[in-house]
């Protein structure tokens, strides 16, 4: 199987130029079954890969995105595309998820607004968006049509999933809900749910955005977009997603542009001018009604609700996990990782936990960090030293 990766450059690290492919599962016979009593049909999905497949298909990483994250997790689109991938400090030759020895896929999540079908795409029955006529999905389904894509490849197994914040929770997922097809899961940055703090952050991000006069019900698709509550949900969140002493030592009280305070409502410190523009750069590029089912899908997210389902959830999991946080993240805090650890641990399952040191809270698993970034290689080569010994005792080719 090739990768989407059109040149490379193995001297700088890079995967080089890449492109997003486009599938649509579930077009024929049964749509695609949701948690919520639902279904879907037809998905299109937006997809990447990164590195050869091997004969064996024992290489396959895949990588699960946050939030507002997307398929193109590395490289560059074009050669004047000053931006690379969101993770492109840890995918490609030689760097943790090393593309001389893995297959790396990385999809857009089912909800999503980069090629994923979602509340922006259309719907087959009125051929308008769907808008709030999408069905509300789970971290389940992101799985569950990951799968399908890995099904429409001809993957069966995955050497490990990966992800950080929400795509630590996919990885959870994957290592519940297909335990034969995972041989590895790291869980970086996330929570085994979401606290009522949490919750409460993402009630009053929706509501900014559900509030903004040009929501219209969700059916903006042709006019004015809500992009002013969209921003304000983004300035909230991204707070979240920094540390305090990250956001002093960036910004301080330093005034933006200005020597001494306006004695007006206007932009008086840096701070404020940095959120406004994380804001409103957001709020122009992503959907503020996969805003919304992205987010509900993270309150949702609970697997361990209580001892018996707990059980029987992990009775079958056998993938070596390893458990990741930062000390500085207060969003999804060291606590929340400790309590994963603490379940997992009293199931007898294979799991290692590892806290880093890291000034940027919970933004920190995007970020190049050397004690991280080597963690997370000891592990997946670990894990493909130990397939390749186990092909190797069977007498299949290496």
């Amino acid at each position: 199987m090739s990768a989407t990766v059109i040149s490379d450059s193995h001297a700088t690290g890079s995967v080089g130029l890449v492109t997003t492919r486009m599938v649509t599962l579930f077009a024929h016979g049964s749509p695609m079954p949701l948690d919520s009593g639902a279904s879907l049909q037809p998905i299109q999905v937006a997809y990447e890969t990164y590195g050869e497949l091997d004969a064996n298909q024992d290489n396959v990483i895949l990588i699960c995105h946050a939030l507002s994250g997307n398929a193109h997790a590395a490289g560059q689109h074009r050669l004047d595309d000053s931006k690379t991938g969101w993770w492109d400090g840890y995918i490609g030759p030689g760097k943790p998820f090393d593309t001389n020895r893995f297959f790396i896929i990385c999809s857009n999540n089912l909800g999503g607004c980069d090629g994923t079908s979602g509340p922006s795409s259309i719907d087959p029955n009125t051929n308008q968006p769907y808008g709030l006529n999408f069905p509300l999905i789970t971290i389940g389904d992101i799985a569950r049509l990951q799968r399908a894509l890995l099904d429409h490849l001809g993957i069966h197994k995955v050497l490990a999933v990966a992800g950080g914040s929400m795509g630590g929770m996919i990885a959870m997922q994957w290592a519940l809900d297909y335990p034969e097809r995972v041989a590895g899961a790291l869980i970086i940055a996330s929570t085994p749910r979401l606290s009522a703090q949490n919750i409460a952050f993402n009630a009053v991000a929706r509501q900014a955005i559900t509030q903004d006069p040009d929501f219209n019900l969700g059916n903006y698709y042709q006019g004015a977009k809500p992009e002013r509550g969209l921003s304000v949900a983004r300035m909230m969140a991204h707070i979240t997603y920094l540390s305090e002493k990250g956001l002093h030592e960036k910004f301080g009280r330093r005034l933006q542009n200005r020597e001494h305070f306006s004695f007006a409502l206007e932009t008086d410190f840096a701070v404020e001018s940095y959120l406004k523009h994380q804001g409103s750069t957001f709020g122009k590029k992503f959907d503020a009604n996969t805003y919304l089912y992205i987010t509900k899908a993270m309150d949702y997210f609970d697997p361990f609700p209580d001892p018996e389902t707990t059980a029987r959830r992990l009775q079958p999991v056998h993938a070596r996990l390893f458990v990741m946080s930062f000390d500085t993240d207060w969003r999804f805090d060291s606590s929340r990782s400790k309590e994963l650890v603490r379940i997992l641990n009293l199931h007898q399952k294979n799991v290692s936990y590892q806290e880093f040191h890291s000034p940027h809270g919970h933004d920190s698993f995007l970020l190049p960090d050397h004690e991280y970034q080597r963690a997370i290689a000891t592990f997946v080569n670990r894990l493909y030293e130990e397939r390749r010994r186990l092909i190797s005792s069977v007498g299949l080719p290496v």
